[in-house]
């Protein structure tokens, strides 16, 4: 987490004089709700750190439809929420709308960059992590074919599936299967679709699956367990979920983006610009716990702290798909 602090300064700009705070935080998740066991309830974790920390309450909001996005923010603004930060990409539109016409109120958004005088942006560099579990997942392989399983496809999404791709075939893999769940919101959201695009993949010879997708990537993960094969989760470490079945999570730090936001303004440290976060400011990584410990093997760890070294030193440079929109791998 330390590092994750020192890039989010380092990388961010217009800091304001330090000085303790009243402040009256707010939160706003994406579509697939809170409790989604990955990006919502990472950000719904930060949220709370925050609270059993400082015993400062915060407002939150779960949006149903894409339609509510810019009431929300609003009802929220010109209460006098102060920050309000947004997970997910989605609410970059509704924050252009919104910003300027708050002036003096901090908004935070995740995933997105939103060129604001009041907005803070967190971003991360999905591949990097995605390129270490892809790694992990082809020296796991029996069969060297590995799968992925996208939510909605969109760029960012292409993103983690590149980067994995890339760590897979330098590790191994003779093939990489990739689905997506679909080209709507809903696809954040679709368990049963992402179990029945698992089994699909298992059927054409995969035995390590890696979601990216939400809600749906518990779907995915169930299906992988339910067929004896492994999965790996995402954003939230979700290793927990089928333990010693999971291989592994590529967790991202969107918890520490959230308390930080709420942080920094408590402690009228809040500053704006935008931060991009990679494995050297531990902004993504993967996940190791005793519901992997197992199933990890000396080898493995050892190649991904490896490649995970490569990344940082510039040895390795993971192709990013948001670049050019293309994956050479």
């Amino acid at each position: 987490m330390k590092r994750f602090l020192i890039g989010l300064a380092a990388a961010t700009a217009l800091t304001i004089p330090a000085f303790a705070q009243d402040i009256a935080p707010a939160i706003i998740y994406d579509l697939g709700g809170k409790f989604d066991k990955s990006f919502n309830e990472a950000a719904y974790n930060g949220a709370e750190q925050f609270k059993e920390e400082t015993g400062i309450e915060y407002k939150e909001f779960e949006i149903q439809n894409d339609a509510q996005r810019e009431q929300a923010l609003l009802r929220f603004a010109e209460g006098g929420q102060n920050p309000i930060v947004m997970a997910g990409f989605s609410w970059a539109a509704a924050l252009e709308k919104v910003a300027p016409q708050f002036p003096e109120t901090d908004f935070a958004i995740i995933d997105m960059v939103v060129e604001q005088p009041n907005v803070r942006s967190v971003v991360f560099k999905e591949h990097e992590g995605s390129y270490v579990v892809g790694v992990m997942a082809a020296m796991a392989s029996e069969s060297k074919v590995v799968g992925f399983v996208g939510g909605m496809d969109i760029p960012l999404i292409r993103k983690f599936g590149c980067g994995y791709v890339g760590g897979a075939k330098a590790a191994g893999a003779t093939r990489v299967i990739e689905n997506m769940t679909g080209d709507t919101p809903a696809a954040w959201n679709d368990p049963t679709k992402g179990g029945e695009i698992t089994r699909s993949q298992i059927d054409q010879g995969a035995d390590v699956i890696y979601a990216a997708a939400g809600g749906t990537g518990v779907g995915v993960l169930q299906a992988a367990a339910d067929a004896g094969k492994l999965g790996i989760g995402v954003d939230s470490n979700q290793n927990m979920l089928q333990p010693g079945k999971v291989l592994t999570s590529m967790v991202k730090r969107v918890d520490t983006a959230v308390y930080q936001a709420f942080m920094d303004a408590k402690n009228g440290k809040f500053s704006y610009g935008f931060s991009n976060l990679g494995l050297a400011e531990g902004g993504v990584d993967y996940a190791m716990d005793e519901n992997n410990e197992e199933i990890v093997t000396d080898e493995i760890e050892a190649a991904a702290e490896k490649a995970k070294a490569d990344i940082i030193s510039g040895e390795i440079e993971v192709h990013d798909y948001m670049s050019d929109n293309s994956c050479p791998y």
